[in-house]
């Protein structure tokens, strides 16, 4: 599922991120500024779906997701990248990922927690923040664990399908699409734990006497 959404991201930057990253760079707009932005529009989108209205709230949250494609766009259009780009965009996707996953948690709670969703939403809200964690800590430690099934991108998508699912009436269609993400999200985990560990430099050998 990974690369299908990876292709399909590669397609939108293609045909419609470029051409809007290059107009907000002419009219002065800066990457920072569309991450923020984003971020905002998130937690909108996030209070839409806690009060029930599922299909908005959706909506709104996949509209300003694309935000993070495109700051990193307009950042490598402008040829400045720096270093605090790089740390407000993880920090607000942080920010975005508890506000969204929160609201789930507040929404299937006051729906009585049918087919156990609050559970699963929870253990996707705490092992989503993990799965960021371990690659952010195994680059400052000089490890790679840049891998897993479910990156941030897989499980919003797969938030998403839920969302719209339930708002058509289905029961049983977030609580599912969360039972889902919350076990990819830990087989993730691993994942980077154990490709970290197997990019760690073995020491040298000492000398034989």
């Amino acid at each position: 599922m990974a690369k299908i959404v990876q292709v399909t991201a590669r397609a939108v930057v293609s045909y419609g991120v470029n051409p809007t990253a290059r107009f907000l760079l002419r009219i002065g707009v800066t990457p920072n500024a569309v991450t923020i932005a984003g971020t905002v529009g998130v937690l909108i989108g996030a209070w839409f779906g806690a009060q029930g209205h599922l299909f908005w709230g959706t909506w709104i949250i996949t509209a300003c997701a694309l935000t993070d494609v495109l700051d990193g766009t307009m950042a490598r259009m402008r040829g400045s990248s720096g270093k605090f780009g790089a740390l407000l965009d993880s920090s607000m996707d942080r920010i975005a990922d508890g506000a969204v996953f929160g609201a789930v948690v507040y929404y299937m709670a006051n729906q009585g927690n049918p087919y156990g969703g609050t559970i699963a939403a929870l253990i996707s809200l705490a092992a989503g923040q993990v799965v960021s964690y371990v690659k952010a800590r195994a680059q400052s430690l000089g490890l790679n664990a840049d891998v897993g099934i479910a990156e941030r991108l897989e499980r919003l998508v797969i938030l998403g399908i839920g969302g719209l699912i339930g708002s058509a009436g289905v029961d049983w269609g977030l609580p599912a699409a969360l039972w889902v993400l919350a076990v990819l999200s830990l087989i993730t985990v691993f994942q980077r734990l154990i490709h970290a560990a197997r990019t760690e430099p073995r020491p040298a050998e000492e000398p034989a006497a």
